[in-house]
């Protein structure tokens, strides 16, 4: 049977229906955040504005209740990124990632040489009696004689989250480190690694399929070999884009009429819909991708999306959310990117 062929557009409006970006969900924060499939979260308050975007009602107070009280979970995840994580996806996700997360951090730190597990247990020592500054975690780990380079991969060994207030709108430096097991139950027996990497692709075509297997292997930190193993296990339906290449995706999930109209919505720095691994949606076009990731900035740019697509950016200055578009927009647009705005500051300044 012949595969169906999927447009741009359409591919455009999947990811953004997925996203909870075609229309605010009424749908709990740990519900959204599973269902987006995690959000990306350098940078603390973009995970704030990213929910602000895609929940009716959101509420700041909400989401820092939820990370102190261990309901959803800041830690290091797909390709060695901080994400916010629910406290129910945190162990079967990393489990999927650890091994690819262990070799990287080998290969990119030179680190062969450095016995990590001796590392990570020294760590979860210095935190059984609770959570440390991760300047004060370095501290103790030159002064027991390993070495810098190690700390970077620490995490990549032993389950650690950063531990609220630290991470929150109110603090963004995540910069307070903890053992998971303090803050969420940890399943026992552990998720297997066929479990935790079933798990993460369903959450990823959930969140930004139809999907290649490049674009699965690149958000999850996969070797191609290894995502297509995983995605021939699973029962998932196929298509085609507009080149023939294959697409993988869930069996029920939403593709929109490529013509359902697509509101102006803010999302802030490294959200994930605008990285490689989402670009046959073409959310990011390709002639603004410079404006947003230029290897001159240390990080993305907040932006804006009219039509489904990146219009402009937008910064929060004297209590103002300002805009500047890449290019001039008709009136209507203008206008709902202006009352979108709008709210925003009212998300600034409580």
């Amino acid at each position: 049977m012949t595969e169906r062929v999927l447009s741009t557009r359409e591919l455009n409006r999947a990811v953004l229906a997925r996203q909870l970006l075609l229309e605010r969900s009424t749908s709990s924060l740990v519900s959204a955040v599973e269902q987006v499939a995690c959000l990306q979260t350098q940078y603390s308050p973009s995970g704030y504005v990213g929910l602000w975007s895609r929940l009716a009602g959101f509420e700041r107070e909400a989401l820092t209740a939820a990370l102190l009280d261990g309901s959803i979970v800041q830690g290091w995840a797909m390709r060695c990124t901080i994400h916010m994580l629910s406290a129910a996806d945190y162990a079967p996700l990393v489990e999927a990632v650890r091994e690819p997360r262990q070799e990287w951090f080998r290969r990119a730190w030179k680190a062969d040489d450095i016995d990590m597990q001796t590392v990570a247990d020294a760590v979860r020592g210095y935190l059984a009696d609770g959570p440390l500054k991760q300047a004060e975690l370095q501290k103790r780990l030159v002064a027991d004689g390993h070495p810098k380079a190690a700390w970077p991969g620490v995490q990549l060994w032993i389950d650690l989250v950063r531990v609220p207030p630290a991470g929150t709108w109110g603090t963004p430096r995540a910069h307070v480190y903890g053992l998971a097991e303090h803050t969420i139950t940890l399943p026992q027996p552990r998720p297997t690694l066929a479990e935790g990497c079933e798990l993460l692709v369903t959450r990823y075509l959930g969140g930004f399929g139809p999907a290649s297997v490049k674009d699965v292997g690149s958000f999850c930190g996969w070797k191609l070999t290894e995502t297509r193993e995983v995605l021939e296990r699973m029962e998932l339906r196929r298509f085609r884009d507009e080149a023939g290449g294959v697409l993988f995706d869930l069996p029920e999930a939403p593709l929109p009429d490529p013509e359902t109209p697509a509101p102006v919505r803010f999302i802030g720095q490294w959200d994930a819909v605008l990285l490689v691994h989402a670009r046959r949606g073409q959310i990011l076009p390709e002639h603004y991708r410079q404006n947003v990731f230029a290897t001159s900035m240390p990080q993305s740019i907040p932006t804006f999306l009219v039509d489904g697509q990146v219009a402009g950016t937008w910064k929060f200055v004297d209590g103002e959310i300002s805009c500047s578009p890449f290019h001039e927009l008709d009136d209507p647009a203008a206008d709902a990117v202006a009352a979108e705005a709008g709210r925003l500051a009212r998300l600034y300044t409580g």
